[in-house]
């Protein structure tokens, strides 16, 4: 009979060695937590506020984006907070699932979101006159669906498959549940859910982004036929995404490699690191992006400082 065990409890062993510095650690990372949540919820204040942003779709796309960050940092920053002034750092198998569903889930979204937004900026580049045709309420309502609906189920498989597997560990090598950590604990061979895996990264990362670069491709060669007034108008307005694309595609694929590594094969600073991307660095650069690139965001924020002040 092989010794299979199903830990109550899993250990993220990353904590290790930082016990002298926790509260200097804690206090960043609250205070990240806490400008990610007012720089998103202020832009996302703006945009809810002036309804006469509600009629173009790339605003409420962009509130999509913006939402989406809030949902991945809270089921990160506040368990991280809570692990930095904890002497045990474990976390319970139920509790660990929910963060793995809802970290990948947001990381997953962003690529969706990315790809409707792209999507969004082709049509009303390439094909202006019939920019409004094509883009109706209708349709966008379908697409900010599917962008949310997608990653659920894609994922949701994944995870069924994580679920039932017998673990004969229960340290984790990261800062949060990740899917690969909880895979390596595994009694049993977990090739059925590495296929998965491959085919998920491949559906949900790969293609997204090869359509993305592909749609910018195309925007590319209209723009260099465009006058130079609409050339820069055009890409004032795909900046933004093209900033935020290749943040977040860097650091998701610099995790993608990480996941890939055996624990101890590098350096757990790096580890930490690379770990930490994705999560982190989108929700932080996402609304200053597009607050100090958009001038219509820009200026209503402006004119929001004035009103905040009076109310206080």
């Amino acid at each position: 009979m092989e010794n299979k065990t199903v830990p109550s409890y899993m250990y993220f062993s990353l904590f290790k060695g930082y016990e002298n510095i926790r509260v200097l650690y804690f206090v960043l990372t609250t205070s990240a937590y806490l400008i990610i949540l007012l720089f998103n919820v202020t832009i996302l204040l703006v945009l809810f506020k002036d309804k006469s942003l509600h009629e173009q779709p790339m605003y409420l796309l962009m509130c999509c984006l913006l939402f989406n960050s809030l949902y991945g940092s809270s089921a990160f920053f506040p368990r991280l907070s809570a692990d930095l002034l904890s002497n045990t750092h474990r976390i319970s198998r139920p509790a660990c699932f929910t963060q793995l569903f809802v970290i990948y889930t947001y990381a997953i979204s962003e690529y969706t979101i990315l790809s409707v937004m792209a999507y969004d900026r082709y049509v009303a580049i390439c094909e202006p006159l019939q920019y409004h045709t094509i883009m109706t309420h209708r349709k966008l309502f379908s697409l900010i669906v599917c962008a949310f609906s997608w990653p659920v189920f894609c994922f949701i498989i994944g995870l069924y498959l994580a679920i039932r597997l017998p673990l004969c560990g229960n340290q984790i090598l990261r800062l949060y549940c990740s899917m690969w950590s909880v895979v390596r604990l595994s009694c049993i061979s977990a090739a059925v859910i590495n296929v998965c895996g491959y085919f998920v990264a491949v559906t949900t990362v790969f293609l997204p982004a090869s359509f993305i670069l592909f749609t910018y491709i195309r925007i590319l060669i209209v723009c260099r036929r465009s006058t130079a007034e609409h050339r820069g108008k055009a890409l004032q307005t795909c900046l933004p995404h093209i900033i935020n694309f290749f943040t977040f595609s860097m650091a998701s694929f610099s995790d993608i490699a990480l996941s890939r590594y055996e624990p101890g094969q590098i350096l757990n600073a790096v580890a930490l690191v690379i770990s930490l991307e994705f999560i982190v660095i989108p929700p932080l650069l996402n609304p200053l992006i597009y607050g100090l690139n958009l001038p219509d965001i820009r200026r209503r924020i402006v004119h929001m400082i004035p009103s905040i002040k009076i109310a206080f």
